[in-house]
Order: structure tokens, then C-alpha cells, then sequence
């Protein structure tokens, strides 16, 4: 199996959330989409899906 490089963004993946969520007749709020975000970020780390890399900068 091959490696690839992706980079995972929260704050895209909020937005994502947000935006489905109203779609669906919901109406989050902005902590709640980040909470979101920040639970699938943890979600693809403990699966092994994704590696967490800190920037040093």
C-alpha cells in the first residue's frame, strides 16, 4: 500500500459541518461546529487514518 500526503484542516471541516447541518434544518452554532471538527480530527487520528504533524514555526 502506497503512502499519500494530505492535510487536514478543522477549520474546513467545521465549515463542512455548518453548511450540512444547515442543509439539514439544524443551526449550529460556531463552538459547536468547531467541537465537531476538533472530535473528527480525534476520530481520524485514533482510527490510524491520519498522523498528527506539528509545525514548528
Amino acid at each position: 500500500m502506497r503512502e499519500i500526503e494530505v492535510f487536514i484542516d478543522t477549520d474546513e471541516i467545521a465549515e463542512f459541518f455548518f453548511q450540512e447541518l444547515l442543509k439539514r434544518g439544524y443551526v449550529p452554532s460556531e463552538g459547536e461546529v468547531e467541537e465537531l471538527a476538533d472530535i473528527t480530527f480525534d476520530y481520524l487520528l485514533e482510527k490510524c487514518i491520519i498522523d498528527e504533524e506539528v509545525d514548528d514555526e
